[in-house]
Formats: structure tokens, sequence, C-alpha cells
């Protein structure tokens, strides 16, 4: 994109107009109310990674496409530093994308950092399967409307398809590590 310096809400309304499509249809598309996709494509709110994913799927769009740099021409790297990471998360909740510049990629890996008292928010639902492990402090996983308290050193492994969360009640960051497939990010 040659739009990726641009902020998050800036860059959404470009994509949408582009696509020649109206705040109101791309409310209709997605999901989500016109007034929401105002705010957003204004940047007053960065919108939860869920909302994002609505409004990506209706452009056609990965969240790894829509934060990447353009695309190189290059073969996709067998090295990535950290400064190389793509970062998704908003609000108190950092997700590191490990991503490579293959578009063709079947897995994900994000590193995870949610500050005291941070949640995903609405619960999360997309294809696939997650595993994960809690590599510092706690976090509570919830799925079915069954809570799951992790903490450091252990894991889980869940069907994406069951809309779940995490929340880090505790008073201490969580760091975790994730691996997801299909990629849906």
């Amino acid at each position: 994109m040659s739009d990726e310096g641009l902020a998050p809400g800036k860059r959404l309304s470009e994509i949408r107009q582009q696509q020649g499509l109206s705040q109101r249809r791309a409310a209709e598309l997605s999901g989500l109310t016109h007034s929401a996709i105002s705010t957003i494509e204004q940047d007053k709110v960065s919108p939860a990674i869920s909302t994002l994913q609505k409004l990506l799927k209706v452009y056609g769009l990965s969240l790894s496409e829509f934060f990447s740099e353009p695309e190189k021409p290059d073969e996709p790297q067998v090295v990535i530093n950290q400064d190389d990471l793509i970062e998704m998360g908003s609000q108190g909740v950092s997700m590191k994308l490990v991503h490579n510049g293959n578009p063709n990629r079947t897995l994900a890996m994000i590193f995870e950092t949610y500050q005291p008292g941070t949640t995903t928010g609405e619960r999360i639902k997309h294809q696939g399967e997650e595993i994960g492990t809690v590599l510092e402090g706690e976090i509570v996983l919830t799925i079915n409307g069954q809570d799951y308290h992790l903490v450091a050193g252990q894991s889980y492994a869940i069907n994406t398809g069951i809309p779940h969360s995490f929340s880090n009640t505790s008073a201490g960051i969580c760091r975790i590590i994730s691996a997801h497939t299909p990629t849906t990010f």
C-alpha cells in the first residue's frame, strides 16, 4: 500500500473510497454502525481487532496486509527482527505479528502483551485453531461463557470458531506467545 504512513483511520477511509463504498454501505456490509466507521476514520478512536477485522473483511484485506509495508519483490525473510514485527493491537493490548512477507503463509505467530486491566473486548471469532503459552503474568481466557485462569508456564489450545476473549484482571503485565492457523491476520 502506498499509504502506509497514514494514520489507521485515514488509511481505512482511503481504502473504502478506492473501493467506491460509502460509509453507510461499509457499515451495512460489516455490521458496524455508520457513526462507528466515521469515528474510526477520523482517528478519534482506535478500533478493537475484531472491529478492524470486520471492516477489512469487507475491503478484502487481512490484518497483516493492512499493517504491512508494500510487498517487496524479494524472497520472504528467513530472519525477522523485532523491529519488523507488525503491531496490530490497541487500547493497552499489544499484538505483534511475526510476518516474513510471504503472502501465501498459513501460520501466524503473535507476541501478545496485556497491560493490567486490559481485554481484547468483545468476543473474537475466526476460523481455525490457536495455541498459546503464557510467558509472564496471568490471563483469563473466556470461551463459551467459561473462564479459564492461566498463569506463566501454562498453555491453551482452542477452536477459534468459538467466540473467545482474553482479559488481564491482574495488577501485572501478561505476555503470551500464540500461533494461529490458518492465518487470518
